[in-house]
């Protein structure tokens, strides 16, 4: 700066001395004076210049100031962003792994047993007990009898305590005689009779034992199952059949 002042200095002396004519207009009071104000002048246009240079340093350092500021705004609005991602992730884990243990819960109650009403017992009945039955069941009804006999054998010899025995043991029997295979129908309804002779289908399990040997024309023990039947369960519609049975036998 003080070289830039120096330089206009010399630059205004040598347009002062460079020119004899109007050097000779000045007496000394007068160079002093003019000197004098044109030291003021440029102290003047120095502070000017400081207080410019000043002003210009005073910008740029606002400028890298507001360009900093800028560039933080946006490093936050970038890590907001990502907070934001996280948040989302955070809330989609939380809201799969809530589904996950529901449909695990839900799972594992299928899996544990669940408690049935058959012919007015209450029983507990695991999943696979309930498919098998249910499986063996639908083919008895579709009238496959060959097939629902396998299933429903299958389902006794595999759950021999479920409550579902005595049903399975009458459907078998029937499956059977539907077959006309009548041997295996007598000895499976015989069965369900000695081991469930309080359950509902029993006195028809007994008729149709009965059943079973008119068809082989053993009128003999078929009369003899269907007196049986009227001497166990009198009140039983089906005594009032075995009775009309009988009447026919004779």
């Amino acid at each position: 700066m003080k070289r830039f002042l120096l330089i206009l200095l010399s630059v205004f002396s040598i347009g002062i001395l460079s020119n004899p004519a109007q050097a000779g207009l000045f007496d000394d009071e007068e160079a002093r004076k003019a000197i004098t104000d044109l030291s003021a002048k440029l102290d003047a246009l120095s502070s000017k210049v400081d207080d410019q240079l000043s002003n210009k340093a005073d910008k740029t350092a606002l400028v890298d100031q507001l360009n900093q500021s800028e560039s933080l705004r946006q490093e936050i609005a970038r890590l907001r962003g990502q907070l934001e991602v996280l948040a989302n992730d955070v809330s989609d884990n939380q809201r799969r792994q809530k589904d996950f243990y529901v449909d695990l819960d839900n799972r594992l109650r299928k899996l544990e047993p669940q408690k049935v009403l058959v012919d007015g017992k209450e029983a507990q009945v695991d999943q696979n007990e309930q498919k098998s039955y249910d499986t063996a069941l639908a083919v008895f009804q579709s009238g496959d009898y060959a097939g629902a006999a396998n299933a429903l054998g299958t389902f006794v010899q595999m759950y021999t305590r479920s409550i579902y025995v005595p049903n399975a043991l009458y459907s078998l029997g029937i499956a059977y005689y539907a077959q006309k295979d009548y041997k295996n129908a007598i000895s499976t309804f015989q069965n369900m009779v000695k081991t469930y002779p309080d359950h509902a289908k029993a006195p028809d399990a007994m008729l149709n034992i009965a059943s079973c040997f008119s068809e082989q024309k053993d009128k003999v023990a078929a009369k003899k199952w269907l007196v049986n039947l009227r001497s166990t369960y009198p009140d039983s519609a089906a005594a009032k059949t075995a009775y009309d049975r009988i009447n026919a036998l004779r």
